[in-house]
């Protein structure tokens, strides 16, 4: 059944019930009133701090701009495209082009241009919705992208090379089109990369989508009683997954524009929000606010609290135990995925097993997994490759078959890239990852487009870009920076020139050394990470008292 008929049922069935929220804070402290009243008051003066939808107002929105794209030609196979930040809007949209038979292409807004062109390029897209954040990125890049025909700008003052997605979607019938999808029919791509730094596109079937929200309810136990907190960019397959949870039960959620903790902990109080998703430095943010006094628990309702997970990074088993001494009554869980596997939930802890914090846990719901030596053969001991297998696992990467190749055998096991190994009891621990991929703060960082770009500074020999650990943002990008003979480098000169990077990719730290190659000219990025502490995704196997 394609997850379309998720949304459908909801609205039949819970037509009038809230599906999703939008909180979009306007300041840090909001005083004396509830984000309710200060809805109205921003609403009195034209704002828009807090929107809500129904579940048939979410359907009506689908169904409208499903036959908005219809009626651009856009048909089944299709591919469009979605440049937001989170929004109400993001899902509606999402669902919209499910609803048509076309392939949904969720679009991470750290793109630069040059992404944001390769993107639309590799997945071959046909039709993009995007807001005034990417406005001067898209229209710089539009000459080279002659396929996509259709632009719908989601905001104010449309640009002139663009249609007005609000207006629009206004004419169009709120019937959902008779289009007939299958499971097996193409569903969404989503961006990963390589190891050349630039995006593959995952292509996955409906029948991924709706196992992700069978795994998801099955982990987490959602019911319409629920309501999920939503922090993380819908663009990831992580944040909505864990949505899907909420799609599947009829429950409500909530989208929350910022990262505040008292945001967080106000949203969850007011919202009444049973479930949290969090990366590991909002967890240690919010509790260094409640050690520092910014915060006081006391001060709100946050007895409905049930869950806090996280996922998208190493967890260190130390902020669990600070977690639990805080919020003693809170289940706990951790999830494993990748944008291959449709996001979390093909390896996760079990709220069940806090007592085996730091593994990434069991094989997920409908999850079969292995670990297995250099020639895929299984083994039962020592360290090996992760793999995994099961309806989330993705088609292949979209029109680079060497690529699918690599990952994804003819039996359906995906190969990870992730080394990993069992303990006595079944439990999963990742060693190591075999890719140079670095995750600070639940994004990936590519160590190959940082080497680029400082290899192009005069004085530089050689760079390598290593993650070192951070005990906020789980890893850092550090540069190693050979300099040309005779030539001195400060790292005030290269902080200026790094200002031509996305802030997200600057190197963290800066260290002046040479950079070691092998004989077939190859950095020696494991030495390099033993020799500055960077090899710190040894697991931790110790069980720890909480």
């Amino acid at each position: 059944m394609p997850i379309t008929e998720l949304l459908t049922r909801n609205a039949t069935y819970f037509k009038n019930d809230v599906a999703l929220v939008e909180i979009n804070p306007a300041a840090e402290n909001i005083p004396h009133v509830t984000w309710r009243e200060y809805s109205l008051i921003e609403s009195a003066r034209g704002g828009a701090f807090r929107k809500q939808i129904t579940w048939g107002e979410f359907e009506t929105k689908a169904n409208r701009f499903a036959n908005l794209l219809l009626t651009r030609g856009i048909k089944k196979g299709d591919k469009v495209a979605i440049l937001l930040m989170n929004c109400i809007e993001w899902l509606p949209i999402y669902f919209g082009v499910l609803k048509t038979g076309a392939v949904v292409v969720p679009m991470n807004f750290r793109f630069d241009a040059a992404e944001i062109l390769h993107g639309l390029t590799l997945a071959e897209v046909d039709a993009l919705v995007f807001g005034p954040e990417f406005t001067g990125r898209i229209e710089s890049v539009l000459d080279n992208a002659p396929r996509v025909k259709n632009l719908f700008y989601v905001g104010e003052d449309c640009p002139s090379f663009a249609d007005s997605y609000e207006e629009l979607i206004a004419y169009c019938s709120s019937t959902a089109p008779a289009v007939l999808i299958t499971d097996d029919d193409d569903g969404a791509i989503y961006f990963s990369s390589g190891t050349t730094g630039f995006p593959k596109a995952i292509l996955h079937a409906h029948r991924s989508l709706m196992h992700s929200a069978k795994v998801e309810q099955a982990h987490h136990s959602q019911t319409r009683d629920d309501v999920f907190l939503c922090i993380p960019p819908l663009y990831h397959t992580g944040a909505k997954m864990h949505w899907f949870g909420s799609l599947i039960s009829g429950g409500k959620a909530v989208i929350l524009r910022g990262v505040s903790p008292e945001w967080i902990i106000r949203t969850v109080s007011e919202e009444c929000c049973t479930i949290v998703w969090l990366l590991v430095p909002w967890a240690q943010d919010i509790l260094d606010a409640i050690d520092s006094g910014k915060i006081d628990p006391a001060d709100y309702n946050l007895d409905q609290w049930r869950l806090m997970h996280i996922g998208a990074q190493p967890v260190p088993p130390s902020l669990i135990k600070r977690w639990k001494n805080v919020f003693p009554n809170h289940q706990y869980d951790t999830n494993y995925g990748l944008s291959e596997s449709i996001g979390p939930g093909c390896v996760h802890l079990g709220v069940e097993n806090i007592h085996k914090v730091g593994a990434i846990g069991v094989p997920g719901f409908g999850w079969q997994v292995k670990i297995v030596d250099a020639a895929h053969n299984e083994i039962s001991s020592g360290v090996g490759e992760l793999a995994v297998k099961g309806d989330g696992v993705m088609k292949c990467y979209f029109n680079d078959p060497a690529a699918t190749k690599e990952v994804l055998d003819s039996e359906g096991w995906l190969y990870t890239g992730d080394m990993a190994e069992r303990d006595a009891d079944g439990f999963i621990y990742l060693v190591d990852r075999k890719k140079d991929v670095i995750i600070s703060g639940g994004e990936n960082i590519y160590p190959v487009q940082i080497e680029d770009f400082l290899r192009a500074h005069t004085k530089i020999k050689d760079v390598a870009v290593i993650g070192l650990p951070d005990k906020r943002l789980g890893e850092i990008a550090a540069a190693v920076i050979e300099a040309k003979d005779g030539e001195t480098l400060t790292e005030d000169e290269i902080n200026e020139f790094c200002m031509g990077m996305p802030r997200y990719k600057r190197p963290k730290k800066l260290i002046f050394a040479h950079v070691p190659r092998n004989a077939t000219g190859k950095i020696e990025k494991p030495l390099l990470r033993k020799t500055y502490n960077g090899d710190h995704l040894v697991a931790q196997q110790n069980e720890i008292e909480i």
